[in-house]
């Protein structure tokens, strides 16, 4: 696939470098020229000075036959801008827009675009590792109703059947990760300790889950 990065910082260097690993066809934009100096030597793809929001520039980075486009650099609206006009006027595909005002994401997302939160993502993986034993959200939908969330197994759970956690339209176990693997879960399925959940949960039941695994209930 032809895929567009924009902006050559350190995650679209990075990215392109990672695309191309994977046998893309890559095209990398950055208005510095400076910038591609972060690319390695044995860069094979295409390079381009100009801006993801410029016509001209991005039909030189090749956007009427891409497949993708992912806009990284550090601004918010110029990230947005070029992903709209990528997907609304050379009808790319698949796109993606990196976002540091987590406010704006949600905003961008109900209108179609999809984003990356850096600040929201950043704070959620050292939350996860702060505080492995809390419920931490994965996912959730641009209206805000359902998350998917992650879970470590409480130990009273241990050896109980897991057919509990799936509430109607509530709440529901999708999967478990087990010793190094994960695996879709079952009607059958039993908790064992060390196990971390993945539960699909509406807004208004969140609380009774967590009532529900802290064996409060």
């Amino acid at each position: 696939m032809h895929v567009i990065v924009v902006g050559c910082g350190r995650v679209g260097s990075e990215l392109a470098v990672s695309l191309e690993a994977a046998g893309h066809v890559v095209a990398i934009m950055d208005k510095n020229r400076n910038a591609f100096r972060r690319l390695p030597e044995t860069w094979g793809g295409r390079t381009v000075t100009g801006y993801g929001y410029d016509r001209d520039d991005l039909e030189e980075a090749g956007a009427k036959e891409a497949g993708a486009l992912a806009a990284v650099t550090s601004g918010d609206n110029s990230n947005v801008l070029s992903a709209r006009i990528a997907r609304e006027n050379y009808q790319i595909p698949n796109v993606v827009a990196r976002i540091y005002d987590p406010r704006r994401a949600v905003i961008y997302q109900r209108l179609g675009i999809p984003t990356v939160a850096t600040v929201t993502w950043t704070t959620d993986q050292v939350m996860r590792r702060l505080f492995p034993e809390r419920t931490l959200t994965d996912w959730t939908d641009p209206t805000g109703t359902v998350s998917l969330v992650e879970r470590a197994l409480p130990g009273a759970w241990a050896g109980r059947g897991l057919s509990a956690l799936s509430d109607g339209d509530r709440f529901r176990l999708v999967s478990i990760s087990r010793g190094g693997g994960a695996r879709i879960a079952t009607p059958d399925l039993v908790g064992q300790e060390g196990d971390v959940l993945a539960l699909v949960v509406h807004k208004d039941a969140a609380t009774d889950l967590d009532h529900l695994l802290g064996g409060t209930q």
